[in-house]
């Protein structure tokens, strides 16, 4: 098991340990269970598992007031167990983020119980062809005709495309140029117009697709907040996940640290174990290192926005960059320690190994949290 001790941390409080202990129970009772040769089935199975067991609840707030730390530890000990069970709770979060810090009481109603529950899986819908990490570029538009809006154009690399069955989508509404002029919408999967034009494979399957808006129809009481409120929306729900996708990373570099350790505990060179060689100590160390300080970022920002902080964008941008690139060092440490065996298909740390590449991208690639992170600084001066 993964060193547990980072939970007595005053970043903490005792629901949060209570929380760990029950989850990473649950995760050792059902996770090994699922069948991941399909993945799209595979993520249906622990969006309902997730709910039926309650973890799913912590992805969306009724009340608007989410526990990011919650999210982080729920992030970090899925991760360690199961990629995909991880990916499965953060899109919970992310696809319903709009609603529970913005959303109108009725939406709330309408559609965090279904989430909450496993019932109904959520997607967020903001990245287009063209623009990626440049949000403000975004070029899809949400024409307001009378009591409903049009919407038109086209997003990529939406997560949970293709299985959500709702849809938190961002287009231009025309308010003001650049990213002022962007709103937020509730679209449901089965709206018409709505089609999913392609299914994206990448080296770690997560079920992904890229998304046609053609003449889609739907009620001004889709709207999430004001007109040209969008693009404040997605920032702000960024600004709460993002720190989880550092957890995420972390919860990927603990496991890699684990089937480190074990490999050069048992695994023999000249009569002696793989440990006993200083040089695999010194990897150790640094491993050993690189987590403990990513894990500090990462329960720092959360606690930072927990504890009342309005924006954490500095802290959670620190976070991700560091806990992403170094969770991709603790890897191939690990799989440098394994040799052959860690490059073996199917092998914990290989599929480690394909799993954090895409979190040193999503959700702001790490260049774009350095320029994230030299503005705050500049900023604060």
């Amino acid at each position: 098991m993964a060193d547990q001790s980072y939970l007595n941390w005053p970043f903490f409080e005792a629901k949060h340990r209570q929380l760990a202990a029950e989850l990473e129970s649950w995760a050792q009772t059902k996770l090994a269970h699922v069948d991941h040769s399909d993945t799209d089935a595979a993520c249906r199975e622990l969006v309902r598992l997730l709910g039926e067991a309650g973890f799913a609840a912590h992805s969306a707030a009724l009340d608007g007031a989410l526990d990011v730390r919650t999210l982080c530890l729920i992030r970090e000990i899925l991760a360690r167990h199961d990629g995909l069970a991880d990916f499965a709770f953060a899109m919970q979060g992310l696809g319903t983020g709009a609603i529970s810090l913005f959303g109108s009481r009725e939406q709330k109603a309408q559609w965090l119980p279904k989430t909450r529950s496993g019932q109904c899986i959520a997607a967020f819908a903001l990245t287009e062809p063209g623009s990626g990490s440049d949000v403000a570029a975004n070029t899809m538009t949400a024409t307001w005709e009378g009591d409903h809006y049009l919407l038109n154009g086209r997003k990529t690399w939406i997560s949970n495309g293709g299985i959500a069955d709702v849809y938190t989508v961002f287009a231009r509404t025309g308010d003001a140029p650049g990213a002022r002029g962007m709103s937020a919408f509730i679209v449901p999967a089965d709206t018409a117009g709505l089609e999913v034009i392609e299914r994206l494979e990448t080296i770690a399957p997560h079920p992904l697709a890229t998304l046609e808006f053609n003449e889609v129809r739907i009620p001004v009481s889709s709207r999430i907040g004001e007109s040209g409120q969008g693009f404040k929306i997605a920032m702000s729900v960024l600004d709460v996940f993002r720190s989880t996708v550092a957890a995420a990373a972390l919860g990927f570099a603990r496991r890699a640290f684990d089937e480190a350790i074990s490999r050069v505990q048992t695994r023999k060179i000249q009569g002696s174990s793989l440990f006993d060689l200083q040089m695999v100590q010194g990897h150790i160390a640094d491993m050993a290192l690189d987590i403990d300080a990513a894990a500090l970022l990462v329960y720092r920002s959360a606690w930072t926005k927990d504890s009342g902080a309005d924006r954490v964008t500095r802290e959670a941008a620190m976070a991700k960059l560091f806990a992403t690139e170094h969770a991709q060092q603790v890897i191939d440490k690990a799989v440098q320690l394994h040799g052959g065996d860690g490059v073996k298909s199917g092998h914990a740390v290989e599929k480690l190994y394909r799993e954090i590449r895409a979190l040193r991208i999503y959700e702001g690639a790490s260049d774009v949290q350095r320029i994230i992170i030299a503005r705050q600084v500049m900023d604060a001066q």
